[in-house]
This record gives structure tokens, C-alpha cells and sequence, in this order.
């Protein structure tokens, strides 16, 4: 039996922010998942699941949240779900529920992820120790910063790289108004003179810390027919993982993140991602992660995504568009952010991005990796259904 169709009829997402201290976490939910509802034209009642995702428990200090937050979901009396991924679990969150419609188990479901990095402090909550290794960790970023190195030697990339691209995605930002960071005043030498946090990262290339969640209507193709505006269509997803450490691991391109692309292009027909893929909301909570990511997803030869950067080709109004939204570098809601990249990408093929709106988008990826690169999920969505 072929796969039901998926399509996304609903997003909302809160104003991403430093601290929401005037709502719960209850509240913070409840106002995205709301926005979604009134998007896609439905209430409560027509919601059959919920799936949710976040980040480590621990960052809040509230265990097993989704049990509390069911009734602020709508979800008292029906399924629900919770997943975690590390940092893609907004990603991998928003799967789950498009593969409940796809094998018609749900003809709706509501999917939704936040975090409220006010009531944690995940720099210190992050900073692990490592066995047989001195303690000096601090941070996701010391933890990536090393891979970064690495990149730079394989690739000759000029150190300049990552302040094009966090100068890049703050002025995206600008054209959000759901972004955290609206920079106004944000220059390339503002970026550069920026204090170095983790060698070759600087604080202006580093992703904030911030409150926000995200939700989104999945339904099936009778319920996306019911839908005051059209769709976006789920036309390839897929999930992979592999161990933090392993012998003969690739940390600057890791295999599983292209092996999850390589599924996701070939459920959708995609032979020539480059030219076929009109712009991607790719998860870069530090600034190098574009071309290296760039490199891993097949968009660019090994050693060549820093030049499609160098080149403009990732600006708004370049030839492949990336993190138009502003990126995990502008907002990091921490278990949100991955939803927040397939969202943004299904707003863009619905044509609601607003100012960061790419003409004519029709197949954008979104892409989310967590843990230690371990972690990967992805969907690429278009303004017409699979089959069409």
C-alpha cells in the first residue's frame, strides 16, 4: 500500500526571545500551537495526536514535561507522543508525526517543540566530561570548535568564512520578525572585531540563547483539501543516527548526515540537489557549519561549500538561498530550533516567509543535526503533492 500523502496546512511559532517570564511553559506552547491551529483553519477538536519534542529534561529541571502539558495541548484523552534527538529533535519530532498521517494511523496531528533556555543554563549543562580527558570542555562550542579546525585545514578556507555568514544570517534575521537577534546596527567588521569564544569561533559566529516554540498541522490529503490556503507537501524525510565517537569517524562530514540526505533525495526524485533545491533552512548554531554542511547535504564537492559562501551563492537573493529565516544563529530555542527549520522551509514553499520570502521557492530542504554530530533529520517539502 502506498504512503498517505502529508501535507502541512498549519504553522505557528511564539516571538523567540532571551526570557518569557510573562508564560509558563505552558503558556509558551499553548500560544504557538494556537497560531498553528488558526493557520490551518481547525480547532481542538480536529486534532487527532500530538507529538512533542524538546531538548534534555535536565535544561529546565521539569521531568517528563509532556505530562503536564498535554492539557495545554489539547491532547487530554488522545495519543501523545514524546520524542527526543538532542539538538534535532525539533526535526525528528516533526517526522514521527508526518509518518503517523503517512501510514494513516492519524489523519491530524498537531506537532510541537520549545524551550525555555531562561530557566536553564545550557552552556554549563552541555559542558560534559569527556573520559580519559582533562576537564576543559565548555560547551557545545568547545566541543565543535576542533571539527571547525579540521575543516579549515582539509578545505584552505580563509578564516573570514564564518563572519560571512553570521553577518549573512543576522541581516536575514532582520526580515523576521519572529527572529531573536535584530541586530540593526550589525556590520562584517562588527562580526570580525567580535571576541573569540572557542578558537576559530567568535562570539558574533555563536547562536544565542533563547525562549520559543514552534508547532505545525500535519494532515492527510482530504484534510488538505479543507484548507483555507494551500499547502506544503512532505516530499521526502528521513532520519539517521551513528555513535558520538567511533574509530574512523568523519566529524567534519559525518556519514550519517549523508546517508540521511541521500534517502531524503531519492524519496523526492532528486538527482541534482543544487539545481533542483530552491533554498534550505539548514541547523548552524556556529557560523562554519554552512559550508560544512553544505559539503555533507551534496550541495557542494568535498572542500567547496566555503566557496559557495565566499561567493554570495547562500545570500538571500543568491542562487541557493540558505537560512533565510536567520538560522539557528539569530534564534535558538534549543528544542525548537530543528522544527523551526522545517517549518520555515514549508513557509517558504507555501509563499508566507514574508520579507525573507525566496521568489518562486518550490522544493526547500530543512535540515536538523544534534548530540555530538550524531543525530540527523531532514524533510524537503514543495508547493505540490508527491504524485503531481
Amino acid at each position: 500500500m502506498s504512503k498517505e500523502p502529508v501535507a502541512v496546512v498549519g504553522i505557528g511559532q511564539t516571538r523567540h526571545v532571551a526570557a518569557r517570564r510573562d508564560v509558563s511553559l505552558a503558556g509558551l506552547v499553548r500560544e504557538a500551537a494556537l497560531r498553528a491551529l488558526q493557520d490551518a483553519g481547525l480547532s481542538w477538536a480536529d486534532i487527532d495526536a500530538v507529538v512533542i519534542g524538546k531538548a534534555p529534561d535536565f535544561f529546565e529541571g521539569v521531568m517528563m514535561p509532556e505530562l503536564y502539558l498535554a492539557d495545554a495541548l489539547g491532547a487530554v484523552g488522545k495519543p501523545m507522543l514524546r520524542v527526543h534527538t538532542a539538538g534535532s529533535v525539533g526535526g525528528s519530532t516533526a517526522l514521527v508525526a508526518a509518518n503517523l498521517v503517512a501510514a494513516r494511523v492519524h489523519g491530524t496531528v498537531l506537532t510541537l517543540a520549545f524551550e525555555k533556555q531562561s530557566e536553564s543554563n545550557a552552556m554549563w549543562g552541555l559542558s560534559l566530561p569527556v573520559p580519559f580527558q582533562q576537564p576543559l570542555l565548555a560547551g557545545a562550542g568547545g566541543f565543535f570548535a576542533p571539527h571547525i579546525r579540521a575543516y579549515m585545514r582539509r578545505s584552505g578556507a580563509p578564516d573570514t568564512i564564518g563572519a560571512l555568514v553570521a553577518y549573512k544570517d543576522r541581516r536575514n534575521a532582520l526580515k523576521n520578525p519572529y527572529a531573536h537577534l535584530h541586530e540593526h546596527d550589525i556590520t562584517l567588521d562588527k562580526v570580525m572585531a567580535s571576541p573569540m569564544l572557542w578558537d576559530p569561533i567568535r562570539y558574533s559566529e555563536t547562536c544565542p540563547s533563547s525562549d520559543g516554540a514552534c508547532a505545525m498541522i500535519l494532515t492527510d490529503r482530504a484534510g488538505a483539501a479543507r484548507a483555507p490556503r494551500p499547502p506544503a507537501w512532505m516530499l521526502g524525510g528521513a532520519m539517521r543516527s551513528e555513535p558520538t565517537l567511533f574509530a574512523g569517524k568523519d566529524f567534519v562530514s559525518p556519514q550519517a548526515g549523508q546517508d540521511c540526505a541521500a534517502d531524503v533525495y531519492r524519496q523526492a526524485g532528486i538527482t541534482d540537489p543544487r539545481r533542483e533545491i530552491d533554498g534550505a533552512e539548514i541547523y548552524v548554531p556556529f557560523s562554519w557549519y554552512e559550508p560544512m554542511w553544505l559539503e555533507n547535504l551534496g550541495f557542494a564537492g568535498e572542500g567547496e561549500g566555503w566557496k559557495l559562501t565566499e561567493a554570495g551563492v547562500t545570500e538571500l537573493d543568491g542562487d541557493l538561498p540558505v537560512n533565510m529565516s536567520g538560522g539557528v544563529l539569530s534564534t535558538n530555542p534549543i528544542g525548537a530550533s530543528g522544527m523551526i527549520r522545517f517549518a520555515e522551509a514549508a513557509l517558504q514553499v507555501r509563499g508566507q516567509a514574508g520579507e525573507h520570502q525566496v521568489d518562486g521557492a518550490r522544493r526547500v530542504l530543512g535540515h536538523a543535526y544534534g548530540g555530538g554530530s550524531q543525530f540527523f533529520s531532514m524533510w524537503l517539502v514543495g508547493d505540490r503533492p508527491p504524485d503531481s
